[in-house]
């Protein structure tokens, strides 16, 4: 496992838990904002844990058509269970963000100047 995921996961629960909007919308003083915020971070996360599981079963891949040489593989297995039991990327995006572990800015543009 990498060493941003096993940061990322560490101390995140992989049970949802309800937690209450006024929390989320104290960070940023708009709910809808704060939301968009974790999607985001969530979107990002993902992206990286996709490339990261991409990466290590392509150790495992095989460039033959042949049907016959396709075998059960233990470590390619136990690769894809450790990444299935790991906490979802919104669970991860929302606990950063509660924690202040998010950097975002609001972009100021006056439209009407």
């Amino acid at each position: 496992m990498s060493k941003l995921r096993r940061q990322l996961s560490a101390n995140t629960s992989s049970v949802v838990e309800p937690k209450k909007l006024s929390d989320l919308k104290d960070k940023t003083g708009n709910l809808y904002e704060s939301i968009n915020i974790i999607a985001r971070r969530a979107n990002q996360i993902n992206i990286s844990i996709k490339e990261e599981l991409h990466n290590k079963l392509e150790e495992f891949a095989s460039h033959t058509d042949s049907l016959e040489e396709i075998h059960e593989n233990k470590e390619q297995i136990e690769i894809s269970r450790a990444y299935e039991r790991m906490p979802n990327p919104a669970l991860l995006a929302t606990t950063e963000f509660l924690e202040d572990k998010i950097y975002y800015r609001k972009n100021e543009e006056d439209l009407f100047s």
